[in-house]
Parts: structure tokens; sequence; C-alpha cells
């Protein structure tokens, strides 16, 4: 993926102190944080918009290009979502309504065809290979599933079915999958290569080409529904906006630094990053099937910046800003202040090592194995600037007097021992 606009702007901004804005008052800070989630969400939908436009196009006429085009505006969709997940831990609406978009890891052969490699049954979940595209019945341990109509209800119904978190039947990575296929490179360089075909109903290959198309079209469909209901909580009159501030402005600023922490922390140092280096599995990948992690993992961080110096850089170039964190907390000591926006700039420009590493050929499934001292350094880096960073977030809170915040932890970080148990 070359670099966006939203990309370089990023970049450039490497070492920009908290902009300049006359009211730093709590509830101000509140509002620069909405209006800066609101504006993620839209530019999240408007390049879901565009995803879509770029799916029809795939199906009505089943090109290499097309599929390219494709998988360009996939990449190019997670620029702005990835930058929201900021606003996922501390804001218990948007944490409900998160696992509709971005559920990950999934068992692909729900959805799909898949390697023999991957296996016909799992243990922990029965709906592991039931192949919905190639299946218009489903009964599967007594279960039942019409799946004729293959659509925005089917889909709905399948997510998450049988109480299995991994039967993700929706959101930005069943379109990944569908768009790239597997990628079964392991940690060697390649990502999934799907071929056009597999939506060209007059030269089909590996069968049922139109429910394929449906499956795609649905679920394209049912993001751009979702990221809708996301605009409208953030909106001067949404529900997450009003959660934010309902028990005051202190309880509103602990929402916004659990995020930060809980990001920074258990979600994206631990979960993410830190539990494929320690399996060195190249299945723990975020973005797994398109090789896009790198960049998801780097537009993370940008978006724990974007919260802390109140400012984010929209897909037009324009800039919301106001009133920050950074001014509330230099107001009080700016010491914290520069120690936090130190943390930030360094954690970012690991992850743009690790980013330029895998821009030049070295992805992030590379990275992670067993035996690659070089790769796996790139990505402990990232982890070490990521739990230095929530060291910092914990003296903003001390700072700003908020009595503490329940950071997300994960076993990968606090007990290593029990990932292998």
């Amino acid at each position: 993926m070359r670099l966006t606009n939203t990309a370089t702007l990023a970049f450039v901004a490497f070492f920009a102190g908290p902009p300049a804005q006359a009211d730093s008052s709590a509830p101000a800070v509140l509002d620069t944080y909405a209006n800066i989630a609101h504006a993620g969400y839209e530019d999240s939908l408007t390049r879901a918009q565009v995803l879509d436009m770029r799916i029809s196009d795939l199906i009505a006429n089943p090109t290499d290009t097309n599929l390219a085009l494709a998988r360009d505006a996939w990449r190019q969709a997670r620029v702005p979502y990835q930058q929201t997940e900021v606003f996922r831990f501390g804001n218990p609406l948007v944490d409900d309504w998160e696992g509709l978009v971005n559920a990950w890891p999934l068992d692909e052969g729900l959805i799909d065809y898949v390697d023999g490699g991957y296996g016909d049954s799992s243990d922990e979940n029965m709906f592991y290979a039931a192949n919905v595209v190639a299946n218009p019945e489903l009964r599967i341990g007594g279960v039942g599933v019409d799946a004729t109509a293959i659509n925005a209800d089917l889909l709905e119904s399948l997510h998450e079915i049988d109480g299995v978190e991994s039967n993700v039947s929706r959101g930005y990575h069943a379109i990944e999958f569908l768009l790239w296929g597997q990628d079964n490179n392991g940690t060697n360089h390649g990502a999934g290569n799907r071929p056009a075909s597999d939506f060209d109903t007059a030269n089909c290959t590996n069968g049922n080409c139109d429910r394929r198309a449906d499956y795609l079209a649905a679920s394209s469909n049912l993001l751009i529904a979702d990221l809708q209901d996301a605009v409208a909580m953030w909106a001067p009159d949404g529900q997450a906006r009003a959660q934010l501030t309902e028990d005051g402005s202190d309880t509103g600023l602990s929402m916004i630094l659990t995020g930060m922490g809980s990001l920074s922390y258990g979600e994206l140092a631990g979960e993410r990053m830190q539990l494929g280096l320690l399996l060195h599995d190249p299945e723990e990948e975020h973005d797994c099937f398109s090789d896009n992690t790198h960049w998801s993992h780097f537009y993370d961080i940008v978006g724990i910046e974007n919260v802390y110096l109140g400012q984010y850089t929209r897909i037009d170039g324009s800039v919301i800003s106001g009133p920050s964190l950074s001014q509330l907390v230099a107001e009080a000591d700016a010491g914290v202040d520069a120690a936090m926006r130190t943390a930030l700039n360094h954690t970012k420009s690991q992850a743009m090592v690790m980013v330029t590493a895998a821009q030049a050929g070295k992805s992030y499934d590379q990275m992670l194995a067993e035996g690659d001292a070089d790769g796996n350094r790139l990505v402990q880096d990232v982890i070490d600037a990521l739990r230095a960073q929530t060291q910092d977030i914990e003296s903003v809170v001390v700072t700003l007097d908020l009595g503490g915040i329940n950071v997300e932890g994960s076993d990968s970080l606090d007990d290593p021992n029990a990932v292998f148990q």
C-alpha cells in the first residue's frame, strides 16, 4: 500500500505539539473528542461507500483490474477506521457495536472454501467449515440455518452463531477474506491470492460464484449500514456523545484515557502483537488475508495520538481540532504533558520503522517467524513503546486527579506462561 495523504500528514506531524486553543476546560476537551469521533466515522463511512462501488464493479465485471481496485479500496477504508478504534474502549455503546464491523479472528471456513490443511472440524466450533457460499441448507449439531438467499438478514443471523466469537460473518475481515482468500504462505512472503474468476459466473472457478458475489455484496451493504449507525452515535444528539458527559466531565475524561490505555496495552501491545510474537504464529495477524497489518497497527497508534492532541486529519486533508487533553495536562503539569507527547512520538516512530520494513518486502507475518531475530525485534520495539506509553497515560490520570482507570490487560503481557497452557 502506498502512503496515503493521511499517512503522509501523520508522519509529518510526528513532533508536533498540542494545537493552540483558548478554552482547555474539561467540557471543551470532551467536545473535541466527540467531534473527532464523529469525523472519523464519517470518513470511514465515505471510504466504505467507495469500497462498495468497487465491489459492485468487480461483481459486474470480474477482472483482475477490478479485483485490484476493490482490494485497494478496502485498504483505503482501513485508514480512517483504524483511527477510530481508540473510541471503542471506555465507551460501552461503541464497544458493543464494534464487534459487528471489526470482529477478529474469524474462522473463514464458515464463509467459503478453504485449503485442505484448514481441516473440516473443530472441537470449539461446529460451524468451523460450514461453507455458507457452497451450502444453501445447513444443519450442524442440530442447529439448522436456511442459507438459500445470501443477504443481510442471513449474515446477521450467522454472526457469532452458536455463541462462538470466531464465527464472524460480517464486517471488514469477512470482506477482506472474500477479496483475498486465505493466506496460505505461513511466515513466507505473500498474501491471499483469490482469483477474480471466483466471482465470474460465466467462467467460474471454485464453484458457487453467484453466491460468493451475493455474500460479498451483502457484507459490503451491511458494513455501510453499521457505519451509518456509528456516525449517528457521535452526532450532536447521538447516544455515545451523550453518554460521554452524562456522569460529569471527570468520568468523561476517564473514558477517554481508558480508551487510550486499553488500546495501547491490552489490545494492541498484548492481543494483537505480543501474542503472535510469543506463538510465532502468522494466524495471529489482524489483517491476515491482505498482509495489511503493519498499516492497521500504525493507524491504531495514530488514533491514540489524535485523541491526546485533540486533532484529526480527515481524508480530504482538512483538520478537526480543538481543546485537548494535552493542554489540560500541561496546565496541571507541563512535564507530564511533555513526557506523554514524547512517548506518543516514539511509539509512532517505532511503528513507522515496522511499516517501512513491511513496505520493503518483509510483511508482518514474516516478522513473527520463529528464529527471525530482526523481524521479531521490529514487532517487539513497538510493543515496548506501547507499554511505556501506557505508563505515561497512567501518569496523566494521576495528574488530572481522576482516581484511576481500568486498563484492559492481556495474558500475553501479564502472564505469558498462561498462553502456553
